[in-house]
């Protein structure tokens, strides 16, 4: 009988109580995790649970200072300028910056992955229309771009959104076709063409699923650079447009308060930094669990 003994595949209980050990020892990517769920709750959940906490106006309640605890909770993070609570506006703006912020990466993402694809894949004169376009894209400064474009179309949630995804589409285009050009001359890739695979089935089942890791890692850190955009954009006013409110629109609006009212643009600077520093130390702990060359680190502290 032989010594040596086969590792069963790991079943999807198993991965998953193994990725959450792996993220519980490492405890700012945990913490970061936790976060970012509190974030998404209060996007998802906190307009139905503070539907009007956000527009109603109290004049007598103007920029009232946070943590004066007889106004009621809802007040906990002070009031604006027309006496709405910061906390309820801070839960409503995180349903927009999130909204905004997801979008614009996820069309990004799938626009930049289906042309590098292509242009990784592909030679000859589609590969050169696809990494000259990207060239051309990226000669431009991507805020610049979009205050240009933003200043030309009306600043609405749609347009920041497409903004801000074609501004952000070479980063995954020139990323995906760099993986692709290096993976397509492995030998498993030269193995199967050989074989007489498809050019279909040698892109979307032997090349893109060892691509997505490294897209995905990309896109966390995306999503912090797009919701930074995004807040420069409405800081500037052209951005999105009230009644719709995000952080960097509540953070325009309290500038001209910083030095009688400062919690107007303090707590939604904080959340946007927040959520920023939270999505880059996930994206690392992403990074470094789907790599396997780094992946054993984490296995070896998470026993």
């Amino acid at each position: 009988m032989s010594d040596m003994t086969q590792t069963a595949p790991l079943r999807p209980e198993s991965a998953v109580a193994e990725s959450f050990m792996m993220l519980w020892r490492d405890k700012f990517a945990f913490v970061s995790a936790l976060f970012l769920l509190l974030v998404t709750a209060a996007a998802l959940f906190g307009p139905a649970l503070l539907p009007d906490g956000a527009m109603t106006m109290n004049l007598r309640g103007r920029n009232a200072p946070p943590f004066e605890w007889e106004r009621g909770w809802v007040y906990l993070l002070g009031a604006d300028n027309l006496g709405r609570a910061v906390l309820a506006r801070l839960v409503i703006a995180s349903r927009y910056t999130l909204m905004i912020a997801v979008s614009a990466v996820l069309i990004s993402l799938v626009a930049g992955t289906v042309l590098g694809l292509l242009a990784g894949y592909c030679r000859g004169r589609v590969e050169t229309v696809i990494v000259r376009g990207a060239d051309i894209l990226m000669s431009f400064p991507s805020l610049l771009l979009a205050l240009i474009v933003l200043f030309v179309l009306s600043p609405s949630v749609s347009n920041v959104v497409i903004v801000l995804a074609i501004s952000r589409l070479a980063v995954y285009l020139r990323t995906c076709r760099a993986e692709v050009m290096e993976i397509r001359e492995r030998q498993f890739v030269t193995a199967a063409r050989a074989l007489g695979a498809s050019h279909a089935r040698m892109i979307f089942i032997h090349i893109l699923p060892n691509v997505i890791p490294t897209l995905m890692t990309l896109a966390t850190l995306e999503f912090s650079a797009v919701m930074l955009s995004e807040s420069s954009l409405s800081f500037l006013g052209l951005g999105v447009q009230a009644p719709a409110v995000t952080w960097g629109l509540m953070v325009a609006e309290g500038r001209g308060y910083l030095a009688s009212a400062w919690w107007l643009s303090f707590w939604p600077g904080v959340a946007i930094s927040l959520t920023a520093i939270s999505a880059n130390l996930l994206a690392n702990w992403v990074r470094t669990a789907t790599d396997p060359a780094q992946r054993w680190r984490l296995e070896w502290r998470a026993k």
